[in-house]
């Protein structure tokens, strides 16, 4: 379909032929994505990974391909950098998911923070629905005819759970969705050597 696309001559039409084609193509590899995660056939690629230059790199990803022009960037607050062993793709796959529901159907401004093993991403919009705070994400459920296919938390629950961290997801009191990542973390006094 991509190929048959490309040949397509320029205009309106044709951009609206491609913009499907690049939605079939993300949905297709989401559901092959959740498909492994469902059959536990996963493997980590363990590292040591700092996780500030982690949270830089998945911000810069999530401008390139933000939902719109004039969608506010995605502030980064640092308050403790730690060092943690995780598969550093796993955790930008992650953290990119919260990144981008926070700006498809949260409000701004959405804050990336940093503190220790705990990363939060925040929105200031509207909050999650009851059933994904009492019983996170499921696919295929979005709420209030909301855009999406619930892929995207749902893939990030995964892969928490292969990273070995706890994905939880809360509404802030003061508004707007909270979702809380805690990863497994060693502090560096019970580090051998």
């Amino acid at each position: 379909l991509h190929a048959a696309a490309e040949l397509l001559p320029p205009g309106r039409p044709t951009e609206l032929v491609r913009d499907r084609v690049a939605a079939l193509r993300t949905l297709t590899e989401d559901l092959l994505e959740i498909s492994r995660l469902d059959a536990r056939s996963e493997r980590v690629d363990l590292d040591a990974t700092w996780l500030g230059p982690v949270a830089e790199r998945v911000v810069r990803a999530a401008g390139s391909t933000q939902v719109s022009a004039q969608q506010a960037p995605t502030e980064i607050v640092v308050v403790r950098d730690v060092c943690v062993v995780t598969d550093r793709r796993r955790l930008e796959r992650v953290l990119g998911n919260l990144v981008a529901n926070a700006h498809r159907h949260g409000g701004p401004p959405v804050v990336l923070r940093v503190d220790g093993p705990v990363i939060t991403v925040r929105d200031h919009g509207e909050g999650y629905p009851d059933y994904l705070v009492e019983h996170g994400p499921q696919r295929f459920r979005t709420e209030g005819g909301a855009r999406g296919h619930g892929l995207g938390l749902t893939i990030a629950l995964g892969q928490a759970e292969i990273l070995g961290a706890r994905l939880r997801f809360a509404n802030a009191p003061d508004g707007g969705a909270l979702a809380t990542l805690t990863l497994p973390y060693d502090e560096p006094a019970s580090w051998p050597g």
